[in-house]
């Protein structure tokens, strides 16, 4: 079976564009050159196990979200994450638009605290 290195950099593109960090930002921050950063976006290369680990950390997401498109959240209670699943579709789409409104508010927070990047 074959990784998807072009899904991985699609979801790693879509997360930065959340964040609202440019490609040369996040490049700059993991050390490796704008062209590097726009292949890894692409699927056309591959990154290394440092620079991986680094883009997990700058777009403050879990390996497997990038690998297999799934985010388990960190410090995040079982119990939560089994409740949701109780939930109605409805109930879950309003729960998403509740933590989108939180990380808007750490964003802006972050922000103005200029800490954005870790």
């Amino acid at each position: 079976m074959e990784f998807q290195y072009k899904e991985m950099g699609t979801r790693i593109k879509v997360r930065r564009k959340e964040l609202k960090i440019k490609q040369a930002e996040l490049a700059e921050a993991l050390e490796i050159s704008n062209n590097h950063m726009s292949s890894i976006e692409n699927g056309r290369q591959k990154p290394s196990l440092d620079t991986f680990i680094g883009i997990c950390r700058c777009l403050n997401v879990t390996p497997d979200y990038l690998l297999l498109g799934t985010m388990h959240a960190y410090n995040i209670p079982q119990d939560i994450s089994d409740k949701l699943r109780l939930c109605h579709q409805s109930d879950i789409e309003l729960a998403k638009d509740f933590i989108e409104l939180l990380v808007k508010r750490n964003s802006t927070n972050n922000t103005k605290d200029g800490y954005m990047l870790s």
